[in-house]
């Protein structure tokens, strides 16, 4: 019985690529008391694997927490598996707004004390005594009530890049974190302040709005399904938008554009930016906001002693983090002295710059054929090498090459070497290398842009 990934992510990725077949990211959550979580996860593996769904899922007593990507294809039977449970019976499935096949590439199921951790001891806290759920429109009628405050209950790299008019934006790393300080913000407002609560997908706000029930708040109010909700209704039943900028996603694509306002900076030259980037020093991983010219400049790292380090053979990076609890910055996401233009907490409203919507770092909605992956990148002469696995390409030929970090760069080869010589044509089991003003990395995948 598989309880378990056999592929790697790169192996997953070239899978998906050569099955062509749209993929949904989607996330949902449901608090309920949950018996046994260890059988319930392996249930899940089960169903899911069968399915081809991945995803990142927690589960715990207190229910479930999951963000996934399904087959559209496969849409129908995934809503059965839940179906299955009476917890989850007609359970709000939060589809993403833009579309990634590679969002997720494992299905990753974990049992954990709490499906979202609260530092709360209480036993007489009832998380599924909640709020009112509001829908978008009601939500911005009581956004525009004086009467209204308005609290973020995301994280400082999430609400830098995108939040509601007028909302407290805690500087904090986690929700748990959240909790006190708001309480104590607020301690005077408890009768006669309407609190509005809102986060990404709904399940931090709906533990939030029990919580501050139960600490005698009258009228407590959620964004039913969070942001990513609010944003499908603002599309499609024409609501304004009160809500400026990305909504920061935690998977590959890193964020949902919900309009076309950039309301925060490059947290290395100070242009208006937000787009995310994670550090290229292994030992780092840093998430931080990079423009296109600095990811260039910086080759996708957040300072000159990480940019040093990535320039090293693999050996050498290797040693040197041998010992050490490497990526600890991961949870310090965006707080470094190396960045000097990060702002968090005390956040404008203001927009700095319009989006050019032929310039948004996402997905490059074109046809492509898969050609192969990278295998090393020359620093000092700017060379990339490649192998080639699948069809041909030629000088002429218009490329695209897509990695986790990278991105999704275009490219037109001018002039290739085949094995070592020039030439005009490679084909299958040909190693090629040309000339790429960026740095690409073992993840990065290599196509040929059709028509």
């Amino acid at each position: 019985m598989q309880l378990y990934n056999t592929l790697s992510a790169e192996e997953r990725a070239q899978l998906i690529d050569e099955a062509g077949k749209q993929r949904l990211t989607l996330s949902f959550y449901a608090y309920a008391k949950i018996e046994d979580p260890k059988k319930f996860r392996d249930e899940l593996f089960i169903a899911w694997n069968a399915l081809d769904a991945l995803g990142r899922i927690y589960v715990a007593h207190e229910g479930i927490n999951a963000q996934m990507s399904i087959p559209a294809d496969q849409f129908d039977d995934f809503k059965n598996t839940l179906e299955a449970y009476d917890f989850m019976k007609g359970i709000r499935l939060n589809v993403a707004i833009e579309q990634d096949n590679h969002s997720f590439l494992k299905l990753t199921i974990k049992v954990r004390h709490k499906i979202v951790a609260d530092g709360l001891n209480d036993d007489t806290f009832d998380v599924t005594n909640k709020g009112i759920h509001l829908k978008a429109q009601e939500f911005n009628n009581l956004l525009e009530d004086p009467n209204t405050i308005v609290v973020d209950f995301r994280n400082h790299y999430e609400s830098e890049v995108g939040h509601f008019e007028g909302a407290i934006t805690p500087d904090v790393e986690n929700f748990r974190e959240s909790l006190p300080i708001i309480n104590e913000q607020l301690q005077d407002f408890k009768e006669d302040k309407n609190l509005l609560m809102y986060c990404t997908g709904g399940i931090r706000c709906e533990k939030a709005s029990a919580y501050f029930k139960h600490q005698g708040f009258k009228n407590v109010f959620q964004l039913e399904g969070g942001i990513i909700e609010y944003a499908r209704q603002v599309k499609e039943d024409g609501v304004e938008s009160k809500f400026l900028g990305k909504n920061f996603v935690f998977d590959h694509r890193l964020g949902e554009r919900i309009t076309d306002d950039i309301i925060s900076q490059c947290h290395q030259c100070g242009k208006p930016c937000d787009n995310h980037t994670n550090c290229a020093n292994d030992a780092c991983h840093l998430l931080f906001i990079q423009c296109d010219d600095c990811k260039t400049a910086m080759e996708n790292c957040c300072s000159t002693e990480c940019l040093e380090i990535t320039h090293l053979p693999v050996e050498e990076q290797v040693a040197l983090r041998k010992g050490l609890q490497v990526g600890n910055k991961v949870f310090r996401k965006g707080k470094s002295d190396a960045l000097t233009f990060k702002k968090s907490g005390d956040l404008p409203n203001k927009s700095l710059a319009k989006v050019d919507s032929k310039n948004i770092r996402q997905k490059i909605a074109v046809k492509k054929a898969l050609l192969g992956k990278a295998e090393h990148y020359y620093t000092k002469s700017k060379i990339a090498q490649f192998l080639i696995e699948n069809n041909e390409v030629s000088v002429g030929d218009k490329i695209l090459i897509s990695g986790p970090t990278t991105g999704e760069q275009e490219v037109i080869i001018t002039e290739m070497l085949v094995d070592g010589s020039s030439c005009e044509t490679a084909k299958a089991g040909d190693q090629i290398t040309f000339e790429l003003p960026f740095r690409v990395r073992l993840s990065d995948k290599i196509y040929k842009i059709l028509g």
